[in-house]
């Protein structure tokens, strides 16, 4: 028989998966969970795919802002736009704080249709390449993370993904990258406002979100929003993910949690999951020891991390 978790190194992150898919699916095991009630919810940015050296939905705006300074040279004026366009995020976030750097970030695309944000999105997904590993940011998803996704379908799990980036962007790839059906993708959203053009209905996006971004507690409120079940399986790597696998973790039902700990520089990058919101949040790999949840490294349990090899830049 084919390892469904091949990419997995025979250790403990890998046994406690098998351990508990075995144990919530078995019929004759007392915590046999119904299929119905078997939801497991990812994370995405730093989860799913690689999330450095900044959130892949970050290259695709800054690319946005670019063009549109170049069209309107007069928008370079601003600190925040013309910071951006420049390439200095870190110049523009200490000039607009994060509500500056919201504001422009949601003006890169109001007025634009949902479809054609879509359609947007996914063009510049097939063709933009990473800065450090020159391939397109689609290929740098994580293999062990997909044979995990495989597992949990296998064995009648809903998967979800729960994002704190923009659901229409991860919505434009989720199905191809992940199996994932966009009306399965929960994320931060912006406004639309219903206009008719051209005798047709359609969705415009306006510069402000809908409600709060998708990281902290609002990942554990949306899920029951649009899912409207507890999950029983979660994965994150951000304190922004705490809440949610707390969510899944306090649950009635077995539960398993884990984190994924970027500690693989040669292969990936090595860094500690802050919150983009809350930074002075304890770093989740702490939350894990404190509440015995299962921590994931990237150096010493994966065997590969993207599907096909990749050469550092």
């Amino acid at each position: 028989m084919i390892d469904p978790l091949r990419s997995w190194r025979d250790r403990g992150a890998k046994q406690a998966i098998t351990d508990f898919v075995t144990r919530v699916t078995r019929e004759d095991s007392s915590d046999l969970v119904p299929p119905s009630q078997r939801v497991a919810v990812f994370d995405n940015d730093g989860t799913l795919w690689c999330e450095r050296p900044g959130y892949v939905q970050a290259f695709f705006l800054l690319e946005r802002v670019r063009v549109m300074v170049a069209e309107r040279p007069e928008l370079s004026s601003d600190p925040v736009l013309g910071g951006l366009a420049a390439g200095d995020l870190q110049g523009a976030l200490k000039v607009g704080g994060l509500d500056g750097l919201a504001a422009a970030v949601l003006s890169t695309h109001a007025g634009l249709t949902a479809d054609a944000f879509a359609q947007e999105a996914a063009s510049w997904l097939e063709a933009a390449t990473h800065p450090r590993f020159g391939v397109p940011f689609r290929r740098l998803v994580y293999q062990p993370m997909l044979e995990l996704i495989d597992l949990l379908r296998a064995n009648a799990f809903s998967v979800f993904v729960v994002t704190g980036g923009g659901v229409e962007f991860v919505r434009a790839v989720s199905e191809e990258l992940y199996g994932v059906a966009p009306d399965d993708v929960v994320g931060s959203a912006v406004e639309l406002e219903l206009e008719r053009i051209d005798g047709a209905v359609q969705l415009v996006r306006q510069p402000r979100f809908r409600g709060s971004p998708n990281e902290g507690a609002p990942k554990a409120l949306n899920i029951q929003a649009h899912i409207g079940r507890r999950p029983i399986f979660a994965a994150g790597n951000t304190a922004g993910d705490t809440e949610m696998l707390e969510y899944a973790h306090t649950g009635r039902l077995p539960s398993l949690c884990l984190v994924i700990d970027h500690d693989d520089d040669g292969r990936e990058y090595a860094y500690e999951g802050g919150s983009f919101t809350n930074p002075g949040a304890e770093p989740i790999t702490t939350t894990a020891g404190e509440l015995g949840w299962t921590v994931v490294s990237m150096r010493d349990d994966w065997a590969r991390v993207f599907p096909d090899p990749v050469e550092s830049g």
